[in-house]
Parts: C-alpha cells; structure tokens; sequence
C-alpha cells in the first residue's frame, strides 16, 4: 500500500456552525473549506487576528533580537522558536528584509519589530525595562549553565559565522556562551538561540499551565 505523512488538519466543519459571542473568534472560509495549517488543536478554525489575541493575553517576558547584516537563513529559524516558547516581541536589527522561509508562517504570529542598529534596540528595551544579552564565546562572557536568566531579558544573536557585531557588543549589558564538548568552535545560530530561550522556559514560565503543549 502507498503511505505518505498525514494530511495535516482537519477538514471542513462539521454540523452546525458556531454561534454566541465565541463565535468571532472563527473565519468562516476555514469553517468551510478546512484547516490545515501548522497550528495546535486550540486554535483549529481560529482566524489569525484570534490567535494572536489569545496569545498575546500569555506571552512571556523575553525577547529575541537578531543582526540582519547578511540575510542569514538562520532568522526564519529562530522566529520559529520564538513562537514556540511564546517570546513578547522578535527585534530585527539591520536590513528590514529578512529571509523568512524558515519562519513557516509563525512570524504571523509574533510581534516582529525593526531596529536600525543595535543602540537604536538597546534603547527601546532599556526605556522598558529589558536586559540586552548577547550570545557570544568572548573572555568573561557568562556561562548560560550556571547563570540566573533575567525575568526580562533580550537575547541578541549574531549572523552565522562572524557572530556579534563590535556594535552588538559595545551596546549589550552582558554576553552569555552556551557550554560545547566537541571540536567544533561554535553551534548554529538557531540552535544557540532555541538553547537559550528554552533556558528562560526552565526558569521562569509555568510549566503547569494548560497551554504547555506537549505535541
């Protein structure tokens, strides 16, 4: 017999449609047509201005930035991660396109931010409130295992390769380098970021809550 992966979703709704005022938070061409987007089963028919509501009554307290000096096909990657651990807002730092491929739609869901430069971010998080960490291998840059991870905190990633900017560096609080066993000198700027975020997760978010999904 021929197989292939599950049609993702689900298909037109099914008797009678919603009604009452939870009903908004519907569209109608899902109800009608199906829903198969790459949502969880909560959000199944949801337009996409309800979910974004949803989870901006729930996102947590840090932030991601990322230098955009040489469209790295990491950022997509990292936006995606930053759905995933519900980050308050994604800071684009650089050029104001960015590839987004990798971002699989989620940067729909996320409050995406543009900063021209790093002071111009540094700035915005500071009148709130925010620690600017940057993730770099430099001499006396923090260990991620061993530190307490700010409650309100930017992580600032750099490009694949070349890592934090001079800028990036001057303008952040403080650095943080994740611990490596191997021979290579650095990992992948998605998986770095997605390493750190998970960090703040262990230590601040609820992890009781019902809106942990767990697949």
């Amino acid at each position: 017999m021929p197989h292939g992966p599950a049609e993702v979703g689900v298909g037109p709704w099914e008797g009678p449609w919603p009604s009452g005022p939870a009903s908004e938070r519907y569209d109608p061409e899902l109800l009608a047509d199906g829903d198969r987007r790459n949502v969880v089963d909560r959000y199944r028919y949801w337009s996409l201005e309800a979910i974004v509501a949803d989870l901006d009554t729930r996102r947590h307290a840090f932030h991601v930035a990322i230098e955009n000096w040489q469209h790295d096909f990491n950022i997509g990657t990292i936006v995606r991660s930053a759905n995933a651990f519900l980050a308050a807002e994604v800071h684009i730092v650089g050029n104001r396109r960015w590839n987004r491929r990798g971002a699989m739609v989620t940067d729909r869901y996320q409050h995406v931010r543009h900063h021209a430069d790093v002071p111009e971010l540094a700035a915005y998080l500071h009148e709130r409130g925010v620690t600017l960490l940057g993730i770099d291998n430099l001499p006396g840059s923090a260990q991620l295992e061993t530190m307490a991870v700010p409650r309100e905190v930017c992580f600032l990633f750099g490009q694949e390769g070349p890592g934090l900017s001079e800028q990036a560096r001057a303008s952040c609080d403080g650095t943080f380098s994740i611990a490596q066993f191997g021979s290579t000198r650095s990992i992948n700027a998605s998986a770095a970021a997605a390493i750190a975020m998970h960090a703040w997760v262990r230590d601040h978010a609820d992890l009781s809550a019902a809106q942990v999904w767990r697949g």
